[in-house]
C-alpha cells in the first residue's frame, strides 16, 4: 500500500503454488514494484502508476507469448506496457483518471527451474524478475548492449537497496564452470 492507502498491485494469482511458496505475497509484491517505480522513474507521476500483475504457471504464460509474442513456449516473465514510454520518462502530461502503467505475468514453473539451474534463492530470483517486468513497463529494453547495461545496472541497484542477490552474480554450476546469469 502506498502512504495514502492506495495499491500499486492489482495483483491476480492463478496457481496455487505462489502462496504456497511465498509468505505474505501481497506486501512484498508491493514493496518489489514501489522499489521499482520510485528509482527508475524521474517523471512523478509515473510513480503513481499501478501495476496488474498476474502470477502464473507455464502453460498459460505460454499461451500468452504466443498469443502476443508469436513464441510458443513457456518464458519467464511478459509484460505489456499500457503507456508508450522511454527509460522511465515520459513526455505528455499524465493521463486522466488512473494510471494503468500496464500488465505483468510471471510464470511459478520458470521461476523455480531457473532458481534451481541458476542456484538462486527462490526470492531473490523473483524479486529480479519481478523487477524486471517493472522496468519493461517504464520503458526499458535490453535489446543492445548499451541499453542491456543500463537496465541490468538499474536492476542491480533496486534489488541491493532492497536487500535481495545481485540479479547478475556468476554463479558455480554442478560441472564447477562459472555461469553468467
Amino acid at each position: 500500500m502506498d502512504s495514502d492507502g492506495s495499491s500499486t498491485v492489482v495483483l491476480t494469482v492463478a496457481n496455487a503454488a505462489w502462496r504456497d511458496a511465498f509468505e505474505a505475497l501481497e506486501p512484498l509484491v508491493e514493496r518489489i514494484v514501489r522499489a521499482a517505480l520510485d528509482q527508475a522513474t524521474t517523471t512523478p507521476w509515473l510513480k503513481a502508476g499501478e501495476v496488474s500483475l498476474l502470477l502464473t504457471d507455464d502453460p498459460e504464460i505460454q499461451s500468452l507469448n504466443a498469443a502476443y509474442r508469436a513464441r510458443d513456449l513457456p518464458t519467464n516473465v511478459l509484460s505489456f506496457p499500457g503507456l508508450d514510454l522511454i527509460g522511465g520518462k515520459a513526455d505528455a502530461s499524465p493521463p486522466p483518471g488512473p494510471l494503468l502503467l500496464g500488465d505483468i505475468a510471471i510464470s511459478f514453473e520458470r521461476l523455480r527451474v531457473e532458481a534451481a539451474e541458476q542456484r538462486k534463492n527462490i526470492n531473490d530470483h523473483f524479486a529480479h524478475l519481478l523487477v524486471h517486468g517493472t522496468l519493461h513497463l517504464l520503458g526499458y529494453d535490453h535489446g543492445d548492449l548499451v541499453t542491456a547495461e543500463v537496465m541490468e545496472d538499474l536492476e542491480a541497484t533496486i534489488l541491493k537497496s532492497l536487500g535481495f542477490a545481485a540479479p547478475y552474480a556468476s554463479v558455480v554450476a554442478a560441472d564447477g564452470l562459472s555461469l553468467a546469469t
